[in-house]
Formats: structure tokens, sequence, C-alpha cells
């Protein structure tokens, strides 16, 4: 999607699982970036990528076990500013003639430094750390994650930061613009990190020409080069993602575009109906409603099995959209809202080098079957990139902060066995939580919340008689872009208000728990 013209900041991945967080400092910078596995960087890629800076990961590996993962010598060759992070310092020392020794998990001697650990600085000052050090103690907090760590720089490289266990934590050789820092500057946990990449970006002379206008036209432009005259048919959900790509896709083409709409019955309360009225009546972009909540209901009756209640969902949500899709005379393209993090995990799972948490449906094509070529207008867009270019578009912004949404629906907040009666309950008690959460301000606050029906009955007491219902579970994260949340600290004071509204206002709901588990050890949804 990018054009040349932009300034191109390269990533090289080794393994690290924030790496996706230094992309989403560099955006927020106006900086376009991209991320690519180490062992898909050659000199060919560099050549035609032609980055302007480049940054190298942290990683799982020790660069003194052999065959341990290196970006290629013409890195260093290309005359461009280059930041090493972590393993990205060691594997720059290591190639440019330092050393590095391992610590006891890597087999060695050395001393380990995880988490919060504070630098100071050297007597000389660097462009790269401008703005930092000016506290009364003159140190900065920084987030570590080490096992190794140089043990002697390479030729050109002088210190200008230390730690306790680490006394080479920023190194620079100036003459050639190599920096190289041994924390994360990426983490919340450093708390100056942004300014560090706003340094480096400002050494590489970057010009900040990545904003959401300039991506909105030149993906229109994009859009009807693929599309020509042919027709799009564009998989709506109702969530962010989808929402905004079709309306991107619908300025670019037009009535070339037809939006399907697959209702399968397990959506919140008046959803559909929202959905279809924006689409349909706002937008004016054509649009199937394909009510086949009956079908999607039916298949589902008696299943339990988490894996098996997606599986049959997923299988049917192909073959229904097809089914609407075969209707639309001259249809070659489908539309989907895949996004940059979708993308980069499904290279991961392909052979990159960090471990895969999930593999999307949704990226590399679609079943071969139904002969339809992809449009992906958002596949280099984060999350929050996504709603600043929904805001671009007009959407409404109650529409554009929505909190995510599954596609298979409330099929993953009812554990256990699916029915009409507990979706009705399930959708009622949400409803009300959502209200709450609204009520008191909080929508923003939170990055998801949604209420689950348990596959537990329990009894209780109503009107002096005893009552034998369902437990409800109520579930608020807090996260940055949905790979680690912890869990929204609510009062007190709203969780007995909730808990009674739900009770006294949602028939088959006699008990309330709130779910104060972290991601990780437990996932944000329930199933």
């Amino acid at each position: 999607m990018t054009s040349a013209a932009h300034d191109r900041l390269l990533i090289i991945d080794f393994g690290s699982q924030v790496t996706q967080l230094i992309a989403r400092r560099l955006r927020e910078l106006n900086v376009y970036c991209e991320i690519h596995p180490f062992n898909s960087v050659t000199d060919a890629f560099l050549k035609d990528f032609a980055p302007k800076a480049v940054v190298l990961s942290g990683g799982p590996s020790s660069v003194v076990h052999e065959n341990s993962p290196r970006p290629p010598a013409s890195v260093f060759e290309c005359g461009v500013p280059v930041l090493g992070i972590c393993y990205g310092q060691q594997v720059m020392m290591q190639m440019l003639g330092g050393r590095v020794e391992g610590g006891k998990i890597s087999g060695g001697g050395g001393t380990a430094e995880f988490g919060r650990a504070y630098v100071t600085p050297s007597v000389e000052k660097l462009d790269l750390l401008s703005g930092w050090f000016q506290n009364d103690e003159d140190r900065e907090q920084v987030w570590m994650s080490h096992g190794d760590h140089v043990a002697k720089l390479a030729p050109g490289f002088e210190v200008y930061g230390t730690s306790p266990n680490a006394p080479y934590a920023v190194t620079a050789d100036t003459d050639r613009h190599f920096y190289a820092v041994q924390f994360h500057p990426e983490v919340h946990h450093t708390p100056k990190g942004a300014t560090l990449y706003e340094n480096f970006v400002r050494i590489a002379g970057f010009q900040g020409d990545w904003t959401m206008g300039a991506y909105r036209e030149e993906a229109i432009r994009k859009i009807r080069e693929q599309v020509g005259d042919k027709q799009v048919i564009c998989g709506l959900s109702g969530g962010v993602d989808s929402s905004v790509a079709a309306v991107l896709i619908h300025e670019a083409i037009g009535d070339q575009l037809t939006c399907v709409f697959v209702d399968h019955g397990l959506l919140r309360l008046n959803e559909a109906d929202e959905v279809v009225a924006m689409f349909r009546d706002n937008y004016n972009i054509p649009l199937i409603h394909a009510d086949e909540s009956e079908l999607f209901l039916g298949e589902l009756d008696g299943q339990s099995d988490p894996e098996t209640k997606r599986k049959i969902i997923g299988k049917l949500f192909i073959d229904v959209f097809q089914k609407y899709a075969n209707q639309i005379e001259g249809a070659e393209f489908l539309a989907q809202g895949t996004l940059y993090p979708d993308v980069i995990e499904s290279v991961s799972f392909s052979g990159g080098p960090s471990v895969t948490i999930k593999s999307h449906h949704n990226v590399g094509g679609l079943p071969e079957k139904m002969g339809l070529k992809l449009v992906e207008p958002l596949r280099e867009l984060f999350k929050d990139e996504v709603r600043a270019l929904g805001r671009e578009l007009g959407l409404p912004a109650s529409f554009i902060g929505r909190h995510p949404f599954p596609g298979p629906g409330l099929a993953i907040r009812c554990p256990g066995e699916i029915t009409r009666e507990k979706l009705d309950i399930l959708r009622q008690a949400d409803a009300v939580y959502i209200d709450q959460i609204r009520r008191h301000g909080l929508y923003d606050e939170i990055w998801q919340a949604f209420a689950a029906i348990l596959p537990v009955r329990t009894v209780g007491v109503m009107g002096d008689g005893r009552t034998y219902d369902f437990a409800c579970g109520l579930r608020a994260v807090t996260s940055v872009d949905g790979m680690t949340a912890d869990y929204y600290p609510f009062s007190h004071e709203f969780l007995s208000e909730t808990a009674t509204r739900i009770i006294n206002e949602v028939a088959g709901i006699n008990r309330v728990f709130y779910d104060v588990t972290s991601k990780p050890p437990g996932t944000i949804e329930m199933e």
C-alpha cells in the first residue's frame, strides 16, 4: 500500500513479544515503519525497501549460541542510522567486533537483569538521550529483560549510560549513527522511551509524513487501481475494522461495493438493527442483511466444546457468505478488515522467530472454492490507527470507540451449551452492564467489557422464595493492543450497584461475579 515517497523505517524482528510496541511508538511520531522477521531481510530486500533508518528488536535467543539470529551484514553498510534494542544491541556488538557474554540462562556466569532498573549517564552527552537525566537524582527508570550482557564494545563505540547490572546500558558510535541500548524503550515501564524514539527519528531526518489524511488518499488510489470496474463484496461484522474498511472502499468505488452482514443470532442487544441502519441509511452502502440465526443456532444446539462451537460458526459463516456472494453478479474481490498485527503474527506463524500466539483465518487468502481476490486496505494499520482513519472518514465517535467484539459473538461468552434462553438472558445482562459503565463515564477508560453467562445454576432467595437461576460473570480489562491485559479496578460500590441492577432487571440471573484475572495467564474472552 505504501508509496516509496514515504520515509520508511525498517524494524528487523528477532522474536521479541513487544516488537509491535516499537512500531506503535514510531507510528505515533508519524513515521511509517514495517516489521520484518530477520530471516526475510536479505541484501536484495534492503536495497528494494531502502530504509531511512533501521531498528534491531529484542528477542529470546542468545547471540553466544551457534546459529543465533543475525541481520545481514549489509544493514551496517547502508549508511543509515541503526538502533539496537536488547538482543539488537548484543547482535550489533557481536557482529561489529565487540563481545557478548552469556548469563546463567545461556549457560554462562553473567548476571541477568529483569524488570525495573535505573540508568545513570556518562559525562559526555548524547543526542539520542536529549531530554533524559533531568531529575534531581540524575538517573532514569528503564525496563530491562536480558540474560546476556555486552562485555566488550565494538570499535568506535563509547558508553553513554550504565545500570547496576549493565555497564554498557547505552552505547553509540556517533560517527556512523549506530546506537544501542540494553533496555526496552518501547514499553510503558521506560517512562521516557518515547522521547528516545523521537530523538532517533529526528537524528535520522524523518519528516513525519505518515498521517491518516495521507493514508486515506493513498488507499483510495490503490483500491481504484486494484479493483478497476469490478465488483467487491465485504463481509461486514459491525465491528470497527470491517466498518472502516467498508466506508473507505465505498468512498473509492461507490456502488461497486456490496456489504454482506451475516446475522448469526449471536449478536448483542439491538446490534443487527444498529449496523443495518448505520450502513444502509446513513452511508447508502448497498447491504445484504443475511438473517441466518436459525441456521447457526440449530447447528450449535447441544454443542458445549468451545473449539467445536468455533469451527461450526466459522464453517457456516463461509458457507452463508458464499451463498450471498454468489448472488452478486461480477464479484471478483472480497474486502476484509485485516490489520497489521494479524499480518505480523501470521508471518511469524509461517516461520518467523517469535512464538506464535494465534493464527488468523483472514490472512493469506480465502478458501480456494470462492475464487475471489482480496482487498485489504487496513493491513498496514494498528487498531488505534484504524480508529484514527475512521475519524478521518467521519464515522460517529460512539461507533469508532466501541469495544472489540469477537467474530463468534456471544457464543464465546456463553460457556457450555448454547440455548436461545441463555442468549436472551445474556443480551439483557450485557446491556445493563454496559449501560452502567457508560453512566459512570468509564467506557473510554476500558479496552473491553462484557458479561458472560456461566454454565452453572445457583440457589438464591428472591421475595422470600427460592430461585435456581444462572450465574453471570462480568469482565472488564485495560490494554494497549489486546496482547496483554489487566482487569479494570472497579470500586466495590460500582460492582454492588451493577450486580443489583442485573439481578433486579434480568430474569434468569440470581448471582453476579467479577473476573479479576489478567492476561496472561487468562485470555480476555471467557472461551
